[in-house]
């Protein structure tokens, strides 16, 4: 399996991180244990959405659309923030 997944920042709230792996947990320990440069000065994370693909392909190509498309990004935004109320 592959994810999709997005960090919030507890310490910026505002504050959010789109990737994809195949090893979820191992990713967000990665995070978490600060071996991610672009992660490492918004700790504490949490993990607030993943999605799960069959391939690399499928999960690489949705990280890139919501990273590109503020209107994807605005919808699963608005899908999260409603979820973490």
């Amino acid at each position: 399996m592959w994810y999709f997944y997005v960090l919030q920042s507890l310490k910026n709230p505002n504050w959010f991180y789109k990737g994809s792996t195949n090893d979820l947990r191992r990713r967000f320990n990665e995070h978490q244990n600060k071996k991610v440069t672009a992660t490492s000065p918004y700790h504490p994370l949490r993990l607030v959405y993943y999605e799960a693909y069959t391939n690399e392909q499928a999960a690489r190509e949705r990280e890139a659309m919501v990273k590109k498309s503020g209107s994807s990004w605005g919808a699963l935004m608005k899908r999260v923030k409603e979820s973490l109320v």
